[in-house]
């Protein structure tokens, strides 16, 4: 554009010259041609038009340099904007991509902050480690869990893999690594520094770097090891659950089956004199149908359906007199007695933490078969005391009770199994495994806690927490000694003809007037009928059509003054509790013999 520029100038100072030039020539042959006149026009006469001529083309060539100088300014400045534009539009990229990037790098800081922040706060142990195992990461967590720091750990291999659980565990790292397949809630075992080992639950997934190859893999480890005990806690219970159903079961039925041969001997005897031949057989007999039913009484301790009569007693007394009377049997045996002054008294039945005591005296002397001694601790205690055990206690006041030998103790693996029914490590004909199963139930029963601590060769302590109670304790009442008889009318209501059969004879020999009934639709159909003649319901608490609850409630819409005295297989607990808290007038536990039936219905027809 400068050269183009620079031609137009010298055209335009050429084409002033040639026209100078021209009208100069012009004005001097004008002049020429008056000096010399008559002359020929020759040459130089044209002279002046020459140089027009070449003003004229200087100015046209001007022209044109401009015309090209026009065209090549429009087209440079076509490009020039072009390249503004451009440069605009890049510059435009380069700022929304300055922006982009710092909206990247915010976001990758605030991702890298959240991040850590996740690492940081999980409540579980988090590890990443590269493709060769090596840890790059461990969370303070893993720290706080598995002792080790990340200064110790990084880039090495964490040394708490268990020889037992390292092929299941490479598979699954195989498996994660090359195959990208990401693992959840895998269960298993690892060592913490210290050497202890914990119970933990994996979940693992494998990480890309930038390109999308692999590039290491990211462990989540949750210690589960207090949720494995709650779980084997659970199980345990569920486990005592279900086979004290059982056992509750089997004891009712059998209750049922020896109330058969007890009424059947009762009747025998009320015949029979003292110089029968057969009298002393009888007794004996009626003597192993005692000892048959206390050993269903502890079937049904275990299933906790054994307390027959609850009322305030005082632990102190019962333990002395219990552990006196066990101390003369075991001479070998030295008993130490250190109990609480004013101690709560416990709502319980008597004879069943009577026959806890035993049972628990019986296993603290099989223990030491050379003697030893024996320490029976009495003290109040609350709920507080009471923590980190198997079980959660209620809130309130407790009484315990600690029983401690210095015999051969127990594994652990004993421990878990010894309150388990017919669980024993006596040989065959040693025991039946039914005292310590009896202790648990009753214990349960009563609303109670047993714990039990011992080692292998250095003795056991069983402590018992029975719920402490306000009120005072009663003095108990004399027994019966004879039969009392009666003649008023009893309607007796059993599903099992073997009760029905020996109940109506017995009855009937008391002088009393029967009616029976074996069923509760059955009982609900003569009551209707018989109620102004019926004086006492002799009621069965099971039965399969009707059970005694529903029968108890539809007789008293008929007579609310009706009297009817509960009888079951099962103890006063439970179903017959929430029976009784009704208005029943009395319980009666089978098998039960002539004295004992006799009683109990005067108690009732006696009572106002």
């Amino acid at each position: 554009m400068r050269k183009i520029r620079f031609a137009s100038i010298y055209l335009f100072t050429l084409a002033v010259v040639f026209f100078v030039l021209g009208i100069y020539t012009e004005w001097h042959f004008i002049i020429l041609i008056r000096k010399i006149k008559h002359q020929p026009l020759g040459y130089p006469e044209y002279l002046h038009l020459v140089f027009f001529l070449l003003g004229f083309l200087a100015l046209c060539s001007i022209y044109f340099a401009e015309k090209m100088e026009v065209k090549i300014l429009s087209r440079a400045n076509a490009v020039l904007q072009k390249e503004i534009v451009k440069r605009e539009e890049t510059e435009a990229a380069l700022r929304k991509s300055r922006e982009k990037n710092k909206y990247l790098y915010e976001e990758a800081k605030h991702a890298k902050g959240v991040y850590r922040s996740l690492l940081h706060s999980s409540a579980d142990a988090i590890v990443i480690y590269d493709l060769e195992g090596r840890a790059e990461y461990i969370s303070p967590v893993f720290t706080k869990i598995f002792g080790w720091t990340l200064e110790e750990l990084k880039g090495k291999q964490i040394p708490f893999l268990p020889e037992f659980e390292r092929e299941s565990t490479m598979a699954i790292i195989k498996d994660l690594v090359e195959k990208g397949t990401p693992c959840h809630g895998f269960e298993t075992k690892r060592y913490t520094k210290d050497s202890r080992l914990l119970e933990v639950s994996i979940s693992a997934s494998r990480y890309d770097d930038h390109q999308g190859k692999p590039a290491g893999t990211l462990v989540i480890l949750r210690d589960i090891s207090e949720k494995k005990k709650f779980e084997a806690k659970l199980q345990y219970i569920e486990r005592m659950e279900a086979i004290g159903t059982l056992a509750g079961g089997i004891a009712h039925d059998f209750n049922n089956l020896m109330m058969g041969m007890q009424g059947n001997i009762s009747l025998i005897l009320y015949d029979a004199d003292s110089s029968h031949p057969y009298y002393e057989k009888l007794k004996n007999i009626e003597k192993l149908i005692q000892s048959g039913s206390e050993l269903t009484r502890q079937l049904l301790g275990y299933a906790r359906k054994g307390k027959y009569e609850v009322k305030p007693i005082n632990l102190n007394q019962i333990v002395k007199y219990n552990s006196e009377t066990f101390g003369r049997t075991r001479k070998n045996i030295t008993i130490h007695r250190e109990f609480a002054e004013d101690l709560f008294a416990i709502k319980a039945d008597e004879s069943q933490i009577g026959q806890v005591l035993i049972n628990l005296f019986i296993n603290a002397a099989d223990a030491m078969p050379d003697g030893g001694e024996l320490i029976l601790k009495t003290m109040y205690v609350t709920h507080r005391k009471m923590k980190n055990k198997r079980y959660d206690p209620k809130p309130g006041h407790y009484v315990l009770l600690q029983v401690t030998d210095n015999g051969t103790g127990m594994d652990e693996k004993t421990i878990d199994r010894i309150f388990e029914p017919f669980f024993t490590t006596k040989e065959m004909g040693g025991g039946s495994g039914l005292g310590l199963a009896s202790v648990y139930g009753i214990i349960k029963g009563h609303g109670g806690y047993i714990d039990v601590d011992s080692e292998k060769g250095h003795g056991t302590t069983f402590s018992i927490y029975l719920p402490a109670s306000d009120q005072s304790v009663q003095k108990t009442s004399e027994p019966y000694e004879r039969i009392i008889k009666g003649d008023e009318t009893v309607l007796l209501v059993d599903d099992e003809e073997v009760v029905i059969d020996v109940g109506v004879q017995l009855l009937k020999k008391l002088g009393y007037n029967v009616l029976e009934a074996g069923s509760g639709k059955e009982a609900i159909q003569l009551f209707g009928e018989w109620c102004d003649k019926i004086d006492i319901i002799i009621l069965d608490m099971i039965m399969p059509d009707i059970g005694g609850g529903e029968v108890y409630d539809r007789i008293k819409e008929i007579d609310p003054q009706v009297k009817v005295l509960l009888s079951s297989g099962y103890s006063i607990d439970g179903q017959a509790t929430d029976i009784l808290e009704r208005g029943c007038n009395s319980f009666i536990q089978k098998p039960f013999n002539m004295k004992v039936l006799s009683k109990k219905i005067r108690e009732v027809l006696n009572k106002k």
